[in-house]
C-alpha cells in the first residue's frame, strides 16, 4: 500500500477484516489488511491491537460506501419448498 494509505475500519476478529476487503476487492478497490496477532497465533491481541482494514485515501468514501450497503433479500426467501 502506498503512503496515501489510510484506517477504513477496525475489527476485532482478522476474518472480519478479511470478509471486509474481499467485498472491496471485488469491487476494484485495493485493500490491505494489518493485524498485529504474532502472525495470527495470538488472535485474542486484537481486543487490544485491533485489526486494520487500510485502503487508498482516493478509495477511501467510495469504499465507505460499499461496506455500509446493504442488499435486500430475495423475494424468495423465507418461503416453504413444496
Amino acid at each position: 500500500m502506498t503512503d496515501d494509505a489510510v484506517v477504513l475500519r477496525k475489527f476485532s476478529t482478522e476474518v472480519e477484516a478479511r470478509l471486509a476487503a474481499s467485498v472491496l476487492e471485488a469491487n476494484g478497490i485495493p485493500a490491505e489488511v494489518r493485524a498485529d496477532t504474532a502472525g495470527g497465533t495470538l488472535p485474542s491481541i486484537a481486543v487490544i491491537f485491533p485489526v486494520r482494514l487500510v485502503v487508498r485515501a482516493t478509495d477511501a468514501d467510495l469504499a465507505r460506501e460499499i461496506l455500509d450497503t446493504t442488499a435486500d433479500p430475495p423475494e424468495d426467501v423465507g418461503e416453504p419448498v413444496d
